[in-house]
């Protein structure tokens, strides 16, 4: 199998926070990255994994830890991404989809601020093709409360492991000093992407829904009209 690589991650211009912060963080990350391989090579075996089990059992074993790991990987690598360089004032089309829908960026900084000091694990601002619209998402671990194919603009590590170096257990400092390290370009770049790929989303869920009549069973079908 082909080994997944750890990405590199330049910290010099994240601001209020201490490189030996950031660097203990990503050790963390290369552990996921790490993991991800381990597991893959043992599922790669092929092996049949006899005596399955919901309770406990080697399958079971090796799924949970697979979509810990692997969305371990993929939110640490949004998280560093959106993190320092770049303009850090929210500006363009992104600005404009969060006034649209939240009235105003400062309430938006607000909510998104409090959603981090109710969650364990992350804040996720996503874009979702099921209405388009921009939704904040919470996260309690790496697999718990994901949402399935909702498209990531900006991600927030909230676990101790994130601040506790710098910021002890106030995270209400480290989510005031992660917000102004917000790379607004990443976040934009990530918003053009989405819409570039997703233009058509919603006419091909209504395609689907004319041809086994989903309407009538699923009330939020009505968000495939345009």
């Amino acid at each position: 199998m082909e080994y997944i690589q750890s990405k590199k991650y330049d910290f010099e211009d994240v601001n209020g926070m201490t490189l030996k912060q950031l660097n203990q963080h990503y050790k963390l990350y290369e552990g996921y990255v790490n993991k991800v391989n381990e597991i893959w090579t043992i599922l790669n075996e092929n092996k049949l994994y006899e005596n399955p089990n919901p309770t406990l059992s080697d399958t079971r074993s090796l799924m949970l830890g697979q979509s810990y790991a692997v969305d371990g990987v993929k939110l640490h690598e949004l998280y560093f991404s959106n993190l320092g360089g770049g303009n850090n004032m929210p500006y363009g089309d992104i600005l404009n989809e969060i006034q649209k829908k939240y009235g105003s960026y400062e309430f938006f900084k607000e909510r998104f601020k409090n959603i981090g000091l109710s969650m364990r694990g992350w804040v996720v601002l996503s874009i979702d093709p099921l209405d388009n619209n921009l939704h904040i998402y919470g996260l309690d671990a790496h697999d718990v409360g994901t949402v399935l194919m909702s498209y990531p603009l900006l991600v927030m590590d909230v676990y101790e492991h994130a601040y506790m170096i710098d910021f002890g257990i106030d995270r209400k400092k480290y989510i005031d000093v992660f917000i102004e390290n917000i790379n607004w370009d990443i976040v934009n770049e990530r918003l053009s992407n989405y819409k570039k790929t997703n233009r058509d989303f919603p006419r091909k869920y209504r395609c689907i829904s004319d041809k086994i009549n989903i309407k009538k069973t699923y009330g939020w079908a009505n968000y495939c009209k345009d």
